[in-house]
């Protein structure tokens, strides 16, 4: 599907529908599709060995918007490139991928709209976290 990068965000849809959170909270999980725990560390207490590399995954829906969530899903390179985050979405002008990923996204559109909407529910303060 195509899209369009305006500013620091992908303001429309991948799919044109609304993610599912609990699907996207499956995926941020989820050792071996995700992966994002590897770097990410969040609200998840039953996951052991979160990442410390990366900003935590906590309060995201309060630091940035869906259409900036969506794009650091999409292709984190837009915004930083020399991030050692992965472009879940973006296949072309890659380097070092591995083949069984060549011409492909790591996650579908479907999935990035899921990632995005549980992204989207982690609030900061007491109480706010994962509210739809």
């Amino acid at each position: 599907m195509p899209f369009e990068v305006v500013g620091d965000a992908i303001p429309a849809s991948l799919t044109a529908e609304k993610g599912d959170p609990a699907r996207g909270r499956a995926i941020v999980v989820d050792r071996q599709k995700g992966l994002c725990l590897l770097c990410h560390s969040g609200p998840f207490p039953e996951q052991r060995f979160q990442g410390d590399i990366a900003p935590s995954l906590e309060g995201a829906g309060s630091r940035w918007s869906e259409g900036q969530l969506r794009l650091r899903l999409v292709d984190a390179t837009r915004l930083n490139p020399d991030t050692s985050m992965p472009s879940y979405y973006k296949i072309d002008g890659l380097n070092r991928v591995a083949p069984a990923f060549r011409g492909k996204p790591i996650l579908d559109a479907a999935q990035i709209e899921d990632v995005m909407a549980y992204l989207a529910t982690l609030r900061d303060g007491p109480g706010a976290q994962e509210k739809p």
